[in-house]
């Protein structure tokens, strides 16, 4: 049930997007497996017309595995960084992969145009609108919480050393290096001398 959805969702999307059609009819006959942190497992396909989605474990050209966050970092603006911080493992054919990816990321449902299909454009819209506005505030509210946590931390507690005090210790700490390695340059350069007859 869920996965036919899912093919429904993807799918519904494809004649939006020439370069989804394009994806899809390159990627005919190839297939990536996709192992959500071991609890799920999604089969992807392409027909080169359309895409099939199944919950049954299938060859793929490739597969990817991974935690549910990294998954959808996927579909993000860092899923190159999901990948570099290992939260992604790709086996097989990278390629398909990385073509896969793409055509996920087109295909990506719009939350308030499928909301829309059941309650109409203007409730939709506005519903979208305020869980903006909640994320938004919500945001603020936890960046404000964390600056007033590390400001405890660091000004009432001490636990923490302070931006401003640190950044000021380790320019110290790099100008007494320096002044090190001046001073040991000059030594070698009086042993020298003194070795010379």
């Amino acid at each position: 049930m869920l996965t036919a959805t899912l093919e429904n969702l993807l799918n519904r999307g494809l004649p939006r997007s020439p370069r989804a059609r394009e994806l899809t009819a390159a990627l005919g006959g190839k297939s990536v497996a996709l192992e959500v942190g071991g609890l799920a497992h999604l089969h992807l396909a392409s027909t080169g017309v359309t895409l099939a989605v199944s919950a049954t474990p299938a060859e793929a050209d490739a597969t990817l595995s991974g935690g549910p966050l990294a998954m959808l970092a996927l579909l993000g603006p860092d899923a190159q960084g999901a990948l570099r911080r290992g939260a992604l493992e790709i086996t097989g054919d990278a390629e398909v992969a990385q073509q896969f990816q793409e055509l996920l990321k087109l295909l990506r449902p719009d939350a308030e145009e499928e909301l829309a299909l059941f309650i109409g454009d203007v409730p939709a819209h506005e519903l979208a609108r305020g869980l903006r506005l909640a994320g938004g505030l919500t945001r603020r509210a936890a960046a404000t919480a964390v600056a007033n946590a590390a400001e405890f931390f660091a000004h009432e507690r001490a636990d923490l050393v302070p931006r401003q005090e640190g950044e000021q210790f380790l320019r110290g700490v790099e100008a007494l290096r320096e002044d090190l390695d001046r001073l040991e340059a000059r030594l070698e350069l009086i042993a020298r001398r003194r070795a010379t007859p």
